[in-house]
């Protein structure tokens, strides 16, 4: 008989992402063949906007940050902490800050959790991107005034192979 195995770190974490993703994807399969895709997206939407606030304030507790963040330094620490944390490998983003002021973003190409996730369930022709839009909702919520670029719509990958862009931030 084998020992139990512990999970370290990483492990757990991937473990309880995969876990909420799962839920959150198996809600909005469930809104989608109760409601349809129109209100899939919109009540994905707002409970994506609503959670924000609560995540910012848990995450910034955990990892000790008590006052507002300010500038962009602050906020790419924040972020740089907080990613591996909500952002595992099978998520197959990267996301880094290759200028003052910008956060740029890009999945592997076709290999987006969510567009593969959507497109099993046979939505991603109107699926709109909850994936950016929690992460506008992060900044949102944090304070950042920021320009989205390409804007948020329908998932990239319907164009193209890949999903990338930016946040540029603007701080006084």
């Amino acid at each position: 008989m084998n020992s139990p195995h512990e999970p370290d770190r990483e492990e757990l974490i991937d473990l309880l992402n995969r876990c909420w993703m799962t839920h959150d994807g198996m809600w909005f399969y469930h809104c989608l063949q109760e409601f349809g895709i129109e209100k899939a997206n919109r009540l994905n939407r707002a409970a994506i906007k609503s959670l924000a606030p609560l995540e910012i304030e848990r995450i910034k507790r955990t990892l000790g940050i008590e006052k507002k963040i300010e500038n962009f330094s602050e906020l790419k620490d924040f972020f740089e902490r907080a990613a591996p944390l909500f952002i595992p490998p099978f998520m197959n983003a990267s996301m880094s800050f290759p200028c003052e002021n910008i956060m740029h973003w890009t999945f592997a190409p076709k290999n987006c959790f969510a567009y593969k996730g959507i497109k099993r369930i046979g939505a991603i022709e109107r699926y709109e991107c909850g994936v950016i839009y929690r992460l506008a909702c992060w900044f949102d919520s944090l304070g950042a005034a920021y320009h989205l670029s390409p804007p948020l719509e329908r998932c990239q990958m319907l164009a193209g192979e890949t999903c990338s862009g930016n946040f540029e931030f603007f701080f006084p």
